[in-house]
């Protein structure tokens, strides 16, 4: 449930005024009085957060800092997407093929023995009535979760296909549920695009382009001939390597044709042969390609984003392209061929869509099944720079089924609002982040039947006429909802999880459904459903039955389950809060709502947990945050605390920032923003006042790693951290303030002036350290400093440092672990490598996907490694099968 500037906080809020102000009061007041109740998002304060940011939003691709791909937008989606992508680009512009290149060496790695355990393969309720405590989102409605689907796909057969941000398609056979995994041997489980074709066969688009920022490019389009049975392989790659390193937004399909909008501009294929180039069919600014006189610029990246392709049905000639960066450029708009076969811009005669630059971003099409209607959602720049309410310009129609138009307009945010949306409040209105969330289709059966998602999902009966918001946002608000731990969210029926991405319509035992994917999963619901009085549907089912895990983890904790015996495993999640599983458990819960960073967990407790929503915002609980909703009532009977350091309130802070204990004293915690933040209370922590800055990094850094051992402490910063003028560094001192110094890292290359993602101390000796370095090398990326190697070994507490890289493929390092026997595991973008102790070679463990491993941790046995993985959950293997 991402939303700009949001700060989770369960407040209740007293009623809408008339200038739409809301205003805390106490906890002890009645839920629900004056009809507006509270959420991890206090709408007030993210409608005064967005106004300040109004007026800093300007079309031109830097902030005013240098920092920044889209005009410092105050959108935490947005910003997050960047963070994670600078720490893999950084200090320039990563080269194509840079993911398939790490991927094929990776997998001629020698294999350790030992089979990863997928951990979290069970239902996660982020509704569980067992965790309704202040910071939680349960009750909302979404149900059962998983990680954010990017496309979706269906046919009349009962097949549905799924497509992850992160962790790859999903074949579901039984119209939804009982999912498999179908693209494992694929370089790229990041997902753009599904479509299924006249034949029946599914084309894939790899690269997410849902945020026009995301971490994850692709290695291009594939086909799967016989989508109800095989799997998706390298082999049927479509065309050469023109669409590596891209992110693909639409496929589209006309005149023998496939269409692929990418950031790279619009290209086509032949659908008859999989042989043969891609042709470029239009880019805007071709001197930014890949090749071209700009490539190296930092705003290539978008200076070609193509969002979507309309043909017209009567005349597959006839093409209309979308063009255009979600915060304005002066190529945005609409293109189509002329008379002498050139691109050009429609200028006039689209009606009531807007032809020019500042009214064209985001834009997805869909056409009526007979050919009668063409639909749009046009999100536009200037609404998104100007209006702190929606980004959204509206819905659109074309009654003459061409895509030239005329259009008219059928809805916009307003509209949107009176529908049933939960979305009603100033600052946080339908549309809001419609440069992030988007679908469009058509009931194949009835073109005046419409679906259409935002953050929620809306329905229209009659073309465009009237709406319904058959997907709200969340419950909370509504008269329905309720606290009551007895019931999944009081008298409300479930809704879907908030921020849609894919729409596909299909059959399963002879009725027609629509099936949704957002950032908590797949849901469906009979495509002609019931409503309430409202105009809320009664009958959506959550498909994460959890035999699909695509949980997109940041962290991982674990501790010993007191109380059942075993281990509790927790975790932070994008969008989807805190996941917490303890031993007996068949469902997992989730305890804290928003986004999860990093976590930190008692190995001798596992119900003491530090959670990180983000920008080092920590909440700290000694019971699992087992709470049945009580402390509405009693502010006493809270059971998780705020316990944020001060660079949270100053925003000094990376988005996932770093929080580590101290391996020899559990109960020193160190954190890191613009100071490196030292507690000594452990879990026993109830302010953030608690904390101490024992060093100033430097204004314009932040923390990017942190780790102690025995009262040493090391922090990496970077500053700037995007590829506009990067700079990184090593401080290291003690917990108790003394001995702080910067680290003189030599010009030569010797550390490269990359991202530094993570330390691990030895155990045995503090001044053994390993140091884990994002990015790819100098032969991927174009900047200054890049260099080379991802692995470095201190043994003389960061003075000097060894390049330990050796064979270890060229591939983003995120995470490493010091094994007990003196081995090192790594997290990388591709999986999990082991150097054995006294070997200097790497190893590949086990058979992961080619999924990025953020984090890895020991479990309390010291004999039993997890990894969090971003996009396909938490998964275990012990040390001695591979060690």
């Amino acid at each position: 449930m991402s939303a700009p500037t949001r700060r989770r906080r369960w407040l209740t809020i007293c009623a809408i005024t008339a200038s739409a102000a809301l205003v805390a009061i106490p906890a002890s007041a009645a839920p629900g009085q004056g009809g507006s109740p509270f959420g991890p998002r206090v709408l007030g304060q993210l409608a005064a957060e967005r106004e300040q940011s109004v007026g800093a939003l300007t079309p031109s691709l830097k902030g005013d800092d240098g920092d920044g791909d889209d005009g410092n937008e105050a959108d935490e989606i947005a910003e997050g997407a960047d963070q994670y992508a600078e720490a893999r680009t950084s200090p320039g512009v990563v080269a194509p093929g840079a993911y398939g290149a790490a991927w094929r060496s990776l997998s001629n790695l020698p294999s350790t023995g030992g089979s990863w355990r997928n951990v979290t393969n069970l239902p996660y309720n982020s509704d569980d009535p067992r965790y309704r405590d202040v910071d939680s989102n349960s009750s909302g409605g979404s149900g059962n979760v998983t990680g954010r689907m990017a496309a979706m796909a269906a046919d009349d057969d009962g097949y549905v296909y799924a497509g992850s941000a992160g962790g790859g398609v999903w074949r579901s056979r039984s119209g939804g549920g009982h999912w498999q995994a179908i693209s494992d041997r694929l370089p790229a489980q990041s997902t753009g695009a599904l479509a299924l074709d006249t034949a029946g066969r599914l084309w894939l688009g790899t690269g997410e382009a849902t945020t026009n920022a995301d971490a994850y490019l692709g290695s291009g389009v594939y086909v799967l001939t016989d989508p109800h049975h095989g799997t998706f392989s390298s082999r049927a790659r479509v065309g050469g390597d023109e669409l590596e390193s891209t992110t693909v937004h639409q496929l589209r399909f006309g005149g023998g044709k496939v269409w692929a909008a990418t950031s790279k501009g619009v290209w086509s294929h032949s659908t008859k042969t999989l042989k043969g180039a891609w042709k470029l069919e239009f880019a805007p600014n071709p001197e930014f390609l890949p090749g071209g006189s700009e490539a190296a610029d930092p705003d290539a990246p978008y200076k070609n984003i193509a969002n979507d392709i309309a043909i017209d049905p009567k005349n597959p000639n006839k093409v209309v392209l979308a063009v255009g960066w979600r915060s304005g450029d002066d190529y945005n708009g609409f293109y189509t061929k002329g008379a002498g076969g050139t691109w050009t811009r429609i200028t006039s005669g689209l009606g009531d869509l807007p032809a020019d630059p500042d009214g064209v971003g985001n834009v997805t099409f869909a056409r009526s099944a007979d050919g009668s209607r063409y639909y749009a959602i046009d999100q536009s720049p200037e609404q998104l720079n100007s209006n702190p309410d929606s980004g959204l310009e509206g819905f659109y129609v074309s009654k003459s089924g061409s895509p030239t138009g005329p259009w008219t307009k059928i809805a916009d945010y307003q509209g949107l609002a009176a529908s049933g949306s939960a979305l009603t409040s100033s600052g946080y209105m339908p549309g809001v982040q419609a440069w992030y969330n988007q679908f469009l289709t058509v009931d194949p059966s009835d073109p005046q039947h419409v679906y259409a998602g935002l953050e929620e999902v809306y329905e229209s009966k009659d073309g465009g006429s009237t709406w319904s918001t058959v997907g709200p946002y969340w419950n909370f608000g509504f008269s329905c909802w309720s606290i009551d731990p007895a019931k999944q969210t009081g008298d409300c029926n479930p809704t879907t999880h908030s921020d849609q991405h894919g729409v596909a319509i299909g059959r399963y035992h002879g009725r027609s459904f629509v099936y949704v994917g957002n950032d908590g999963g797949v849901y469906k619901r009979p495509l002609d459903g019931r409503q309430d009085a409202s105009g809320h549907a009664t009958d959506w089912t959550s498909l994460n039955d959890g035999t699909i895990d695509t949980l997109q983890y940041y962290s991982v904790g674990i501790g010993k389950d007191l109380d059942h015996g075993g281990v509790s495993v927790t975790g932070g999640l994008q969008d989807n809060g805190q996941s917490v599983l303890r031993s007996n458990d068949r469902v997992m819960g989730s305890n804290f709502g928003g986004d999860g960073g990093d976590t930190l967990t008692d190995p001798a407790n596992g119900c003491n947990i530090a959670e990180e929503y983000v920008y080092l915002s920590i909440q700290v609980t000694q019971n699992c945050a087992v709470n049945e909703g009580s402390w509405i009532d009693d502010a006493s009977k809270v059971t998780s605390y705020n316990v944020a350091p001060a660079d949270n309130a100053t925003g000094e802070a990376r988005f996932i920032a770093p929080l580590a204990a101290d391996a020899k004293s559990p109960s020193t915690w160190i954190a890191g923003g613009r100071h490196v933040w030292v507690q000594t209370h452990g879990y026993a922590i109830r302010s953030g006042d608690e904390w101490t800055s024992v060093y100033d990094l430097g204004a314009g850094h932040t923390a990017t790693a942190v780790a102690a051992s025995g009262g040493k402490v090391y922090a990496a910063w970077c500053g700037p951290c995007s590829n506009q003028g990067f700079a990184r560094g090593i401080s290291v001192g003690n917990a108790d303030g003394t001995g702080w110094h910067d680290i003189t890292l030599p010009v030569d290359g010797t550390v490269p002036n990359r991202y530094l993602s993570g330390f691990a101390v030895d155990p045995k000796n503090a001044d053994h350290v390993y140091l884990t370095v994002n990015g790819f090398s100098r032969q991927w990326t174009e900047g200054p400093g890049a260099g080379v190697g991802h692995v470095f070994e201190s043994k003389d507490g960061g003075t000097t440092w060894k390049d330990i890289s050796k064979n270890l493929p060229d591939v983003p390092a995120d995470s490493a672990v010091v094994t007990p026997n003196g081995g090192l595991a790594v997290g990388t973008d591709l999986g999990v490598v082991y150097r054995a102790p006294g070997r200097t070679t790497w190893q590949r463990v086990g058979d992961l996907p080619a999924v990025a491993v953020l984090q890895l941790k020991l479990g309390p046995d010291g004999r039993t490694l997890y990894a969090a993985t971003h996009g396909r959950g938490i998964y275990s293997i012990k040390v001695r099968d591979f060690g």
